[in-house]
């Protein structure tokens, strides 16, 4: 197991790269999609966050893609740092708007998502996180609800009462001149065939480019959210991802928070099961205490979630991929992301600590692999 941190557009910086390195870090996984841009409701000094129904912020250039030279340039500016450039995680929705709605500008945005793959394989990096989602990371709420009264994100209820407007799509607007109107309903299998054929068409490129696509789960796990289906909002879902399309750049971005706040399955049980595949590239670590549509995230030690069990599981299939705490409550000081994610990140190495230390007693091994089954 490694442990990494998450890094969003702005903190693509060397202070941000020597947070890391020094809260113990040795790999990071990058998110160059601007999610705060006129954002007016989403604060770029926590996670992505906005309100209830509006929308993170605006998309990117449609016709600037991520460039060989860029990405280059951001390996060998983290690799000079002391770090490791894990993965990139999500697509801009200005490259592919169209792939997930299904438009006329699917056959172009194919091939930009494409173009993307074939860069990042030049570049080096070994994995595309993405998520498959029409209304995207929607329907929370911001509370002062952690313990002692820390900031938090969760949800307070269904988040079906307005749909998706025309114009915003993965919950960010990509064309803010759009008229007036909302985004008609599908099925859930229309968006599990929209899944297979973005699949069919891009996997075989990532393959040649040595590059893993990783699904990540829908947040929150709803099985609608503003009108329209979600793909995976309970744990046996993945399965029917990987088994969709069968290729080895087919893969998980696991996110153990979510799957907690599914209202099926056993988090440890889908935590076992594709880790034993093989089929995780990197794995997001965060505790909730509820099930959807009423949850809340919590600091990594107070959760539902034994995360000593989790982190047990993952030992003892020899998980070898990255680690990443990705959201975290806001504590209460001058800098309130770094403290959260510092608590967060010398949780998780303690525990990694305890489980590969070569001193440990025959006995102790023993009752951690008995606790991660």
């Amino acid at each position: 197991m490694k442990v990494g941190l998450g890094l969003y557009r702005h903190m693509l910086t060397r202070e941000h790269y020597d947070f890391a390195r020094q809260a113990g870090c040795t790999h990071v996984v990058v998110h160059l999609v601007d999610y705060f841009n006129k954002g007016e409701k989403n604060p770029r000094s926590n996670q992505p966050t906005g309100a209830k129904y509006e929308p993170w912020g605006v998309a990117g250039d449609p016709e600037k893609l991520w460039t060989v030279a860029e990405l280059k340039n951001l390996r060998h500016e983290i690799e000079n740092a002391g770090l490791t450039l894990a993965a990139i995680e999500n697509l801009d929705p200005a490259h592919w708007h169209d792939i997930l709605l299904d438009g006329p500008k699917r056959p172009e945005q194919i091939e930009n998502v494409k173009t993307i793959i074939r860069h990042m394989g030049e570049a080096g990096i070994p994995v595309l996180g993405y998520n498959f989602s029409l209304a995207g990371v929607c329907g929370r709420v911001t509370t002062p609800s952690g313990r002692g009264h820390a900031l938090t994100v969760g949800m307070d209820g269904p988040a079906d009462d307005e749909p998706v407007p025309n114009g915003v799509v993965w919950n960010m607007t990509y064309d803010p001149t759009v008229p007036g109107g909302e985004l008609p309903a599908i099925s859930h299998e229309e968006l599990w065939r929209r899944l297979q054929r973005f699949l069919e068409d891009v996997l075989p490129v990532a393959e040649q480019a040595g590059v893993r696509l990783a699904a990540h789960p829908d947040d929150p796990p709803m099985p609608t959210m503003r009108r329209q289906p979600r793909l995976v909002f309970q744990p046996h879902m993945y399965q029917r991802l990987l088994d969709s399309v069968t290729s080895r750049a087919n893969t998980l971005e696991l996110c153990v928070g979510t799957i907690a706040e599914m209202t099926e399955g056993d988090v440890y049980e889908a935590v076992d099961r594709y880790s034993r595949q093989g089929k995780i590239a990197y794995i997001h670590l965060r505790n909730v205490v509820g099930k959807v549509p009423h949850y809340r995230e919590t600091f990594i030690d107070e959760g539902d979630v034994d995360m000593i069990r989790i982190l047990s599981i993952l030992h003892r299939n020899r998980f070898d991929g990255v680690i990443v705490p990705d959201h975290t409550p806001q504590m209460s000081c001058a800098a309130p992301w770094h403290a959260g994610m510092a608590h967060t990140l010398g949780f998780i190495l303690a525990a990694k600590a305890m489980l590969e230390s070569p001193l440990a007693t025959a006995a102790t091994q023993a009752e951690l692999t008995q606790r991660g089954r």
